[in-house]
């Protein structure tokens, strides 16, 4: 049996609809303020009907509360209630509203207290703790048509919303999204597409991140496999402790989806949340085939919104079955180094390996911004009983590389069969991996490989070792960070380098050279001129001068003669004016070699110490003479004419 205060609100509502006032301002009862809150009131059992109810303050402090739906029909007749705590919850009846009409789909209530006789002001309901509820029909209280949260239970507006990603099945995947209610609650709300009626998917938020794996933190409800939602009213860990939506969007967790609660094992979706959700800042390394060249890949480290780091290994050409430990070690991977992290293996089925990372293996912490930055490359192993065959292999952090490179030329030198390349590529650091690239080199062999002082023509002594090129592959790789001296040295500092590659042939036949290139400052930038050398006193013995510019502006002179002797050594100088004026020595040249009648040299200045270029050789009043031997400078055998004396 109702209240007699219950029964005196009905009686105030009655008079009210039968004087036709509905809380109009009249002197014969209270009036409206002009405070109001209008809440939703969402479709249910019947998505046509749906529409809103209104708190109304009125002037004795009386709350007039107005249902209005849409969709209602003629006959109809829809008890009403106000229940304590929230819609997806659940609660008792705490305050009954007058029943809505289908005809006009609207219900007027006047409310001073609850149904226990709780006095209750327009401020108290608009921050009560509870929903409303329009049922189907008096005898149908079980069908609801219509509900909607109000008071601390109304949603700010605020979501965040996560994918969930397929694991098990690849037609399973959706989101889950978290709204912020009035009281700091969550509504978390699970869509997945692709899930069968009949089932029933257990659902939890677990601690870690899904890289990781962790207990359960919240228990969600179940996802109904017939509309693949699950919605739950989340204010709690199991655990005990009170956790908001702020809580959420920065907890460090992930959500999972099982298949069911016989098969917790098997996960249908799974994705990152709060703290652990990917920010959008990545960084992507390419991890080269090492042992099988069928084996490539890359390792994408992702950051998190908490700083840490997603480290996703991505391989081709791996086969089921196998499993491949893979690391983060120390230094380049031209250098060698320990391993720093431990990765998850890489799957052979999947080719994927998915790791987050906060700390080092010694337990120092590190962040995505230190990792992209460390010196170290990633490295995947074969197995763990061979982890000295590597699969793939990659620089990462301050030893990735910048895309800048500078590339020289290796010519032969003892074997006109070998020769190649050298280059040198910018790592971020700021240090420079050098690789050498020779073609004819053969299996067994080891071929020490040094950066040389000055130029090649000049000779000088060893400023930086590499490692000794392999002579199955022809390939030297080695990080140069100082010279031999200790001395730093960058990238932008070798490319303007005053130095020389040298390759030889072992090393206990240091002498023998197989490959030889400028580089740096000292490399050839293209622009060259040549001059004739006329036969003299041989007409068998004629070539040419080649004069060629280095980056640094000074130049390369290169004597070529036919017709020279092995034995023979023909002393060679740049003299002023014409041949057919002739003149003194000016620059002296390296003396031509009889057996190949080559001779070059460097040249940067004059016998006079004065400083002297390409530009200025090419506008130059000499000749060039070669002479027979030491001991007989009177007789030539070559000669001719270079730079303003050129017609």
């Amino acid at each position: 049996m109702k209240t007699l205060l219950h029964l005196s609100v009905r009686l105030v509502a009655a008079t009210f609809l039968v004087l036709g006032f509905s809380g109009c301002d009249d002197d014969s009862g209270p009036s409206l303020t002009g405070d109001n809150t209008v809440y939703e009131l969402h479709s249910v059992s019947n998505p046509a009907i749906s529409g809103n109810v209104t708190f109304s303050k009125q002037s004795d402090n009386s709350v007039l509360i107005v249902i209005q739906l849409n969709g209602t029909q003629s006959g109809g007749n829809h008890p009403a209630h106000i229940h304590a705590d929230n819609s997806v919850d659940g609660g008792s009846i705490v305050l009954d509203l007058e029943n809505v009409d289908g005809v006009t789909g609207r219900s007027e209530t006047v409310v001073t207290a609850l149904n226990d006789g709780t006095p209750i002001t327009y401020e108290e309901l608009i921050a009560f703790d509870g929903h409303v509820n329009v049922h189907a029909a008096p005898d149908n209280l079980g069908t609801l048509i219509a509900q909607g949260d109000i008071g601390q239970n109304v949603l700010t507006g605020e979501s965040k919303t996560y994918p969930l990603l397929p694991v098990a099945d690849p037609n399973i995947d959706g989101s889950i999204m978290f709204e912020e209610r009035q009281n700091g609650e969550t509504v978390v709300t699970i869509k997945l597409d692709g899930t069968t009626a009949g089932n029933s998917h257990p659902a939890h938020i677990h601690s870690n991140s899904a890289a990781e794996g962790g207990g359960i933190a919240i228990d969600l409800n179940a996802v109904d496999g017939g509309t693949g939602v699950s919605v739950t009213n989340v204010e709690a860990l199991n655990a005990g402790g009170a956790i908001t939506y702020d809580d959420l969007l920065n907890f460090d967790g992930y959500a999972q989806v099982h298949l069911g609660v016989d098969n917790m094992g098997t996960f249908i979706a799974q994705g990152d949340i709060g703290g652990n959700e990917l920010t959008g800042e990545s960084e992507v390394y390419e991890l080269g085939p090492v042992a099988d060249p069928n084996i490539h890949g890359t390792a994408t480290f992702a950051k998190r919104k908490n700083g840490f780091t997603l480290v996703t290994l991505q391989l081709e050409g791996t086969s089921e079955g196998d499993s491949h430990p893979a690391h983060i070690h120390n230094n380049s991977a031209a250098e060698g180094g320990g391993i720093a992290v431990d990765f998850k293996p890489v799957d052979g089925a999947t080719g994927m390996s998915r790791t987050t990372i906060r700390k080092l293996n010694d337990d120092t912490p590190i962040t995505y911004d230190e990792l992209i930055n460390f010196n170290g490359y990633a490295q995947v192993h074969l197995s763990t009983s061979q982890l000295g065959t590597f699969i793939a292999q990659g620089d990462i952090g301050a030893n990735a590389l910048t895309g800048e490179s500078m590339e020289y030329p290796l010519n032969p030198v003892s074997d006109p069969n070998i020769s190649g390349k050298v280059t040198f590529a910018e790592r971020k650091s700021g240090a420079t991996l050098v690789t050498i690239e020779l073609e004819g080199t053969t299996d067994g062999g080891s071929h020490p490989a040094h950066i040389h002082n000055n130029t090649a023509a000049q000779g000088g002594g060893i400023a930086v070792d590499f490692k000794p090129v392999e002579g199955a592959t022809g390939i030297s790789k080695t990080t140069i960070r100082a010279l031999n001296d200790a001395t730093p040295v960058t990238y932008d500092d070798l490319i303007n380098f005053n130095g020389y590659v040298q390759v030889h042939l072992s090393s206990d036949n240091l002498g023998t050279l197989i490959a030889q290139g400028d580089i740096g400052q000292n490399a050839l930038t293209g622009d060259k001129v040549e001059y004739t050398l006329n036969s003299v006193s041989d007409p068998g013995i004629s070539g040419i001068a080649t004069f060629e510019k280095r980056v640094n502006g000074t130049t390369l002179v290169t004597i070529q003669l036919e017709g020279t002797t092995a034995g023979g050594d023909h002393p060679a100088h740049i003299h002023n004016n014409s041949a057919e004026e002739s003149g003194p020595i000016a620059i002296d040249l390296t003396n031509v070699n009889g057996a190949t009648g080559r001779s070059r040299t460097q040249v940067t200045q004059n016998r006079d110490g004065d400083p002297i270029t390409y530009d200025d050789l090419l506008v130059y009043d000499g000749y060039i003479n070669v002479h027979l031997s030491p001991d007989n400078l009177g007789t030539l055998i070559a000669q001719g004419n270079i730079g303003s004396n050129v017609e």
